[in-house]
């Protein structure tokens, strides 16, 4: 008996590391694909238009529907099956961009494709994400989903520093529609990975009675808040995602480039470098996250992490205050690309396990509903600060939005924090 019982756990636990790398393959592909389009498209429509409105419209196109959909996805993702759904927004993706590059055999690549494209990639990626998202508990075991996390936010920073370069290189020696083709067939790719993945290995929580079943938008997504706000656990974490990018968009975004670039005039160069940093970070946190939240009490570490984004945001503001002391430009590069290296350790420390404990606390028949609802929140409150950012910047000192948001930042987490208790290791928390 003892002997058939390890069987079936070795054969499970092999199933689970084949989830994990046809999962890890499937969004390596994806994503780097669709970074190094995204720059290069960039790239083609400032070299077409000559307009960096239509380079906003383009970015605005894979903003704003996200915003917009999340919830619906979210709906979607809890009542139909998540295999279904991803697969079939990879394909959707391909299918979209094979037939876009026929097209453009036949007709020039204009701003109508590339905008009608754009949006029809962001809709789909959206359902995508969202059912990849709460699709995780059921890939892997709870000890492993740390893990999975931290891969997928390792993909993510990758591709966010390799993505601009292999963009350029691209958008230099080959055709954009050769490389629409080839970001056609990459999604294709991912697809078949993603077909192979048991996406039921693991089901937590699972309550058959409130999935599947007809689908009603309005009372569905009215249940997801009902239940999120119930849950005061969930609540403050939420709020707390909320206000990190709140105050990031407001004291970070905005007022970065423009204090490198406007105020210490420092070269494109440095600036890359300085961005560059931040995804290097989050690399690093996201190796880091399960040894260290093994050994402290994540309630304990996330009071520590928001005191050290919100002394990181105000010393953002230091070399524009102390400018008359005529630093070396090199020293300002050192001073912002180790913040920003340490803004992204944070920021993947915060991040990854409050993902798990979305993931592990809120059961499959809600999971999507949920998370879309919080996205769409955060999502939105960003434009929001970056807007008030930029209009404060034409109004007062650049340096005040650093130092002022780092201080609101504190205030605030100081009281929230104060009120919340995230256990990474709680049973299911109401």
């Amino acid at each position: 008996m003892d002997t058939l019982q390890m069987s079936v756990r070795n054969e499970k636990n092999q199933k689970e590391l084949k989830n994990l790398f046809l999962y890890s393959t499937g969004k390596t592909i994806s994503i780097f694909g669709t970074a190094i389009y995204n720059f290069a498209l960039g790239l083609y429509v400032l070299k077409l238009t000559d307009s960096a409105l239509s380079f906003a419209v383009t970015l605005i196109l894979g903003v704003i529907p996200m915003i917009m959909i999340n919830p619906f996805a979210g709906v979607i993702a809890d009542k139909l099956n998540k295999k279904t759904l991803v697969v079939s927004m990879d394909l959707f993706n391909g299918i979209l961009l094979i037939s876009v590059y026929i097209l453009c055999i036949k007709y020039e690549l204009n701003l109508l494709i590339i905008y009608t494209t754009t949006f029809l990639l962001t809709v789909f990626t959206t359902f995508f994400e969202i059912g990849a998202e709460a699709a995780k508990p059921n890939l892997v075991s709870e000890k492993m989903l740390m893990n999975i996390n931290s891969i997928s936010k390792i993909i993510d920073s990758v591709s966010s520093i390799l993505g601009p370069m292999l963009g350029g290189i691209v958008f230099v020696f080959f055709d954009i529609r050769t490389f629409i083709l080839i970001n056609g067939v990459s999604f294709i790719l991912s697809a078949l990975s993603m077909m192979f993945i048991d996406f039921k290995l693991f089901n937590h929580q699972s309550n058959e009675a409130h999935s599947g079943g007809k689908i009603h938008f309005i009372r569905d997504i009215k249940d997801g808040f009902q239940y999120l706000s119930e849950r005061k656990s969930i609540k403050s974490m939420f709020t707390i995602l909320i206000s990190i990018n709140f105050f990031l968009g407001f004291a970070v975004t905005v007022p970065l480039p423009y204090i490198i670039n406007t105020v210490l005039k420092l070269s494109s160069k440095e600036f890359g470098i300085i961005q560059g940093a931040f995804p290097v970070g989050m690399i690093l946190g996201a190796l880091l996250v399960k040894r260290i939240t093994e050994r402290i009490s994540y309630s304990t570490l996330l009071k520590y992490l928001s005191f050290s984004l919100s002394i990181f945001m105000i010393i953002l503001g230091a070399p524009v205050i102390l400018k008359s002391l005529q630093v070396n430009s090199i020293v300002y590069a050192c001073f912002y690309s180790a913040v920003m290296f340490f803004f992204g350790v944070v920021i993947a420390l915060i991040d990854i396990p409050l993902a798990y404990f979305m993931q592990k606390e809120i059961p499959d028949e809600y999971r999507g509903r949920v998370l879309s609802i919080g996205i769409s929140i955060g999502k939105m409150m960003l434009p929001v600060a970056m807007v008030l950012s930029g209009v404060l910047l034409n109004l007062i000192p650049s340096y005040v939005m650093p130092v002022a948001g780092g201080m609101l930042f504190y205030l605030f987490n100081m009281r929230s924090s104060n009120k919340s208790n995230i256990e990474l290791t709680s049973e299911n928390t109401n």
